[in-house]
């Protein structure tokens, strides 16, 4: 499976703009699955009421781009459901059906927790015969939540993760790799957002023993997924069988 992200330096609270961008710059390009980042339509903003998408603007056009490209499409957004603000992850698979995920882990640090509210659910999506753990920048820091139960072969983490912390993403994305036995795949932005803070270009594909797989060509990152190579792996180093068993209360 060939995955395309695109480093996106998004236009603040302009999703018009982000939309035409997008389209612009994937105009060309082939891949099975294309990774967007964190609110990929509005940057990564707290203004929840202001931004938010009421009418599904930005699934919408992840499903344009879909049908356009006969391919998946996977960001987030910020959305407004039932009252409550959802930092949301959409994978949209080619033929318009949905699968979604709620951030878990809200950033208290910028009090996207008491903006937003968190997800309750651990999404597994199936695609292509990969089965892919669907991850939101913050949620990194949390293993625990992460940790791979024999239950999926891919971790997406979209990202708007600035340039003086980005060490530990990166550090922590290979860690998640090699921990879990997984491909990691974690698309950060870059530019500078409506805060003023700075997003370097930080976007990379691990292999499950920490192998950067990605090749890096203007602000696109793409990577070859192979599942045969990885259940090969899986076979000879068989540290998930080694794990702890443990229940996570959501």
């Amino acid at each position: 499976m060939k995955i395309t992200a695109l480093n996106l330096d998004i236009v603040w609270k302009n999703k018009e703009k982000n939309f035409q961008m997008i389209k612009n710059e994937l105009h060309l390009q082939e891949a099975d699955l294309f990774l967007l980042p964190e609110m990929f339509s509005t940057g990564f903003c707290m203004d929840a009421s202001e931004v938010a998408d009421r009418n599904l603007e930005s699934l919408a056009f992840l499903k344009e781009m879909a049908k356009n490209k006969n391919a998946a499409f996977c960001g987030s957004a910020s959305v407004q459901e039932d009252g409550k603000f959802y930092n949301r992850m959409c994978f949209v698979h080619p033929e318009g059906n949905v699968d979604f995920y709620d951030k878990r882990h809200l950033f208290s640090f910028s009090g996207e927790d008491k903006v937003y509210t968190p997800g309750k659910k651990r999404i597994i999506v199936n695609y292509q015969g990969f089965r892919i753990l669907l991850q939101v920048c913050y949620d990194l820091r949390f293993p625990v939540f992460a940790r791979n139960n024999d239950d999926y072969d891919i971790i997406l983490y979209v990202a708007n993760w600035p340039e003086k912390r980005v060490d530990a993403w990166e550090h922590l994305l290979k860690a998640r790799a090699i921990e879990n036995l997984s491909f990691v795949f974690g698309l950060n932005r870059i530019g500078t957002d409506g805060n003023h803070l700075f997003y370097k270009e930080s976007s990379h594909c691990f292999f499950a023993d920490g192998k950067e797989i990605s090749i890096k060509e203007g602000n696109l990152v793409t990577a070859e997924l192979h599942l045969e190579e990885l259940k090969d792996f899986r076979g000879h180093f068989q540290f998930l069988n080694d794990r702890d068993s443990f229940e996570i209360e959501l």
